[in-house]
């Protein structure tokens, strides 16, 4: 059974700074990226960032946090990280760690969310 944990979300004024991480357990061999994806009230669940497995790396990132979210993932340790600075009050929201397919356009796996807040 495939279990994705996040943790490092919390309440940051405007320009400070988290760390998200998401710890993997279980076998995810149906997948070959991880990401994370966001949901603010009222609005639909958007993908943030995205990482492929593989050793090439790939990455993928929203428009709106080019520059100042950076994805990361330890594969010994099973971890995604997203290092995201500069926030601004419109980061707020749910963020979710994701397994799958396609630079997770397509997900096999959830977590259960982290909540970011970001106060102005």
């Amino acid at each position: 059974q495939v279990q994705l944990v996040e943790s490092g979300g919390g309440l940051v004024q405007a320009g400070g700074s988290l760390r998200l991480s998401c710890a993997a357990s279980g076998s995810i061999s149906s997948a070959n990226a991880m990401g994370w994806y966001r949901q603010a009230p009222g609005k639909e669940r958007e993908l943030v960032a995205a990482i492929s497995i593989s050793s090439s790396g790939t990455t993928y990132y929203a428009d709106s946090v080019k520059g100042r979210f950076t994805i990361s993932r330890d594969n010994a340790k099973n971890t995604l990280y997203l290092q995201m600075n500069s926030l601004k009050p419109e980061d707020s929201a749910m963020y979710y760690c994701a397994a799958g397919r396609q630079l997770v356009t397509i997900v096999n796996y959830w977590g259960q969310g982290t909540q970011v807040t970001v106060s102005s």
